[in-house]
């Protein structure tokens, strides 16, 4: 579908298989979200993920201006649709600071999911999810459906729902978010605010947790109740392996670690303590980027190098991710996530780079042409990190 929904015919690969699917439901879909770049390879791996288990719904991902052009190609090669949306930033820092989380006023941005009014009924996932098992029955669910956040059940967790397109709930969220604000200051709270009946007016709204199931046993939502701490691992030791959905809950994602390809494994380093139930979520999530999404950096890399003089596939210098030190065997990884000001300065790092990165972490973005912000500036000249619970 147009990678940036500007209405010409699609031609992308993720568009032709979709052509010879006749099982495909065209009016219903899976959608996400990815804000910037880090968070791109997140939902790559989701759309991978949702592509391993034959769905027969419709991808969509929702970027906004800070995406580079690479990765709107990329992500055309796994999404039907992506469309670019314009940044709700949450200024609510008092109500975000309890959390220790103030990145997350930028998830405000979801809300333009009420938007997509070409599709009939969508289940929303967030870029830290990972699809275990084919999904599909969620379509069966009515708006608005979701499961139990861990820290606090009587509120849904907003990393995984069902809803349906409208532009006058759209209308009514946005109002309702000027009026009232979110108690949380991102948009679980405002969606529960919204949706303030769902503990307790149809349990068929409730999904079962292993739709989205916490990989972390310590993620505590602490707006709903500071000093509550839920400990999960009971559910993870019974229910694990019936999960059909996994959430990387917390500030550390998968990318921030480490990954062995040679052992399959992640590492542990530092204080960054890796258990056994979720080191297999980890090793699952890396798997399929090294198996999936670096190819298709791989097959970019190729058809550019292949490309005409005079038709070239102007992806040198735009966004490419590079190592920010090359592996061996010794040290097959990279370090972690850059800061914004690392981001920055290895931009002016000139050309000569590995390509593609083994490593999502290592992602830094060298960025020549990108669309301008809203505020009329480049994304290039904007300093922007985030981390999305």
């Amino acid at each position: 579908m147009a990678a940036f929904n500007h209405g010409h015919v699609d031609t992308s690969p993720s568009a032709l298989e979709c052509a010879r699917r006749p099982d495909v439901v065209s009016d219903q879909a899976f959608v996400t979200l990815a804000t910037n770049d880090i968070y791109c390879q997140g939902a790559l791996v989701l759309g991978q993920s949702l592509r391993n288990q034959r769905l027969t719904r419709k991808l969509v991902v929702l970027i906004t201006p800070h995406v580079s052009s690479l990765l709107r190609v990329i992500l055309s090669r796994v999404f039907d649709e992506v469309i670019e949306v314009n940044l709700i930033d949450s200024a609510d820092y008092i109500h975000l600071a309890i959390l220790k989380r103030p990145e997350l006023g930028v998830t405000l941005t979801k809300l333009h999911c009420w938007t997509l009014t070409h599709y009939s009924k969508c289940v929303f996932l967030d870029a830290d999810t990972l699809v275990l098992s084919n999904i599909d029955e969620l379509f069966e669910r009515g708006e608005f459906s979701a499961a139990p956040d861990p820290g606090w059940p009587d509120c849904f967790n907003s990393g995984v729902f069902v809803f349906q397109p409208s532009l006058e709930t759209h209308s009514l969220l946005l109002q309702h978010a000027t009026d009232h604000g979110s108690f949380d200051g991102a948009d679980q709270g405002l969606l529960n605010s919204f949706f303030s009946s769902w503990s307790t007016a149809d349990i068929h709204k409730h999904l079962p947790f292993i739709y989205n199931l916490s990989s972390n046993t310590t993620y505590t939502y602490s707006p709903a109740f500071k000093h509550a701490k839920e400990n999960a691992l009971r559910f993870l030791l019974r229910f694990g392996s019936s999960a059909k959905v996994v959430h990387f809950l917390g500030s550390s994602k998968p990318w921030n670690y480490k990954y062995n390809p040679q052992t399959g494994s992640v590492l542990q380093e530092g204080s960054r303590v890796v258990h056994q139930h979720q080191a297999s979520f980890l090793n699952l999530w890396w798997s399929i980027y090294h198996r999936s999404i670096l190819p298709l950096y791989e097959s970019l890399r190729d058809e550019e190098e292949h490309a005409s003089p005079g038709h070239t596939a102007n992806l040198s210098g735009v966004g490419a991710p590079y190592a920010n030190s090359a592996s061996s065997a010794e040290e097959p990884c990279a370090n972690s996530v850059p800061s914004a000001g690392e981001t920055r300065a290895n931009s002016m790092a000139g050309s000569s780079q590995s390509w593609p990165a083994e490593d999502p972490s290592e992602l830094s973005v060298r960025v020549d042409e990108t669309p301008p912000s809203p505020e009329g500036g480049h994304s290039e000249d904007l300093e922007y990190e985030e981390s999305v619970g």
